[in-house]
């Protein structure tokens, strides 16, 4: 018997005009960090996320630096940021000197918890870094207030949100700026990409400014500041174009393999706690996210492995920054609900090419690991 061949947790969908584009990119030469997809990428992305700018950058990580750059923060800042997330979102903060002050989630989305964020807040805090957490939304109304009582910025990180809406908004809309990420196991991709977006328009032309190693438009080789070489290229713009075409199709097929989850695990609740969807929130569902209960014995590391052995691809829930090397002596602590999740949580694979056969095979093993 041919073995079944194996799930990955995550794997891209390129069934647009991606090869198309890439196509013509070759075609014309214009392969690097010019040429018109870049542009057109930017200016749809922009529409897609209701703003009036969009900055193309070269992944995830270097989107986030260059907002918080281009907002100023530097030494002697402090930037509030979930303790539950992926380590570039204190790592940005870290590049420009400034200090991530941890905060831990809520119970149910295991997002950045308001109330923590105000308890958080001094004289030195400059800015409030919500991370819309594996696809779903932060409460964004308190963490707003907040910033215009305390007057400080507003940097979403929804590097794994891109489509999600916060009630009748587009994540990307809602902070000063807000950064996404396009990497290969994201909802869209570019293979490796990421944009920023921003109403501002002063604080778009700086970070365009600071993106292209500080050359100023109007005049060539020209350098008033020390920038970065961030930009994304032609190529990587033309891939996330053709995916960004599509991208009601992508949010649509992973709404299906969340929705068939739902259906084909509720008779593991006793030993599953589902993902939550709240009212307010279109979930975007970069990850299938379950909590292992205190009815499973097993720890989720074992879980994973033995997942891993019948051929599933699984992943932990993020490590909690305070519990990373780098963070460990002046992170605070401790924070219960985020190390929690980070303990029992695992992301199960989830992307729009997964069929109903696929669902039901890795329901069927996780019922045999959690039996």
């Amino acid at each position: 018997m041919t073995p079944s061949p194996r799930i990955p947790v995550a794997a891209p969908v390129l069934d647009g005009r991606e090869r198309e584009y890439v196509l013509e990119c070759l075609d014309t030469n214009w392969i690097s960090s010019a040429g018109r997809f870049i542009q057109a990428f930017e200016t749809a992305f922009a529409e897609a996320c209701g703003v009036r700018h969009a900055v193309a950058t070269n992944n995830g990580t270097t989107a986030l630096h260059l907002a918080l750059v281009a907002l100023g923060l530097g030494p002697g800042d402090e930037v509030i940021v979930p303790t539950l997330t992926y380590i570039a979102s204190a790592n940005a903060v870290t590049y420009c000197g400034a200090t991530p002050v941890f905060v831990d989630c809520d119970r149910v989305t295991f997002n950045i918890d308001p109330s923590a964020v105000a308890a958080a807040i001094t004289p030195r805090t400059r800015a409030i870094m919500p991370v819309h957490l594996y696809g779903h939304p932060v409460d964004m109304d308190p963490i707003l207030a907040l910033a215009r009582q305390h007057n400080l910025y507003v940097v979403e990180d929804a590097a794994e949100a891109v489509g999600a809406r916060y009630k009748d908004r587009a994540a990307g809309a809602l902070g000063d700026c807000a950064t996404f990420s396009f990497f290969g196991n994201k909802i869209i991709t570019t293979g490796e990409g990421g944009m920023v977006t921003t109403d501002d328009d002063a604080l778009a032309a700086r970070m365009r400014l600071y993106r292209g190693q500080g050359m100023d438009p109007q005049r060539r080789y020209w350098f008033p500041v020390i920038g970065y070489n961030y930009r994304m290229t032609n190529i990587a713009a033309a891939i996330g174009l053709g995916q960004l075409e599509r991208l009601d199709h992508h949010l649509a097929a992973r709404a299906r393999v969340a929705h068939a989850y739902d259906a084909r695990l509720s008779e593991m609740t006793d030993r599953l706690v589902l993902p939550t969807s709240m009212t307010w929130a279109r979930h975007a569902y970069w990850m299938y996210t379950v909590m292992l209960t205190d009815k499973v014995s097993k720890d989720r590391d074992q879980v994973i492995a033995e997942l891993d052995a019948l051929g599933i691809e699984s992943r932990p829930v993020f490590h909690p920054m305070h519990t990373l090397p780098p963070y460990q002596e002046s992170a605070g602590g401790p924070f219960p609900r985020a190390e929690h999740a980070g303990a029992r949580g695992l992301n199960l694979p989830t992307f729009g090419a997964l069929t109903a056969e696929d669902i039901d095979r890795i329901g069927v093993a996780l019922a045999k690991v959690l039996a």
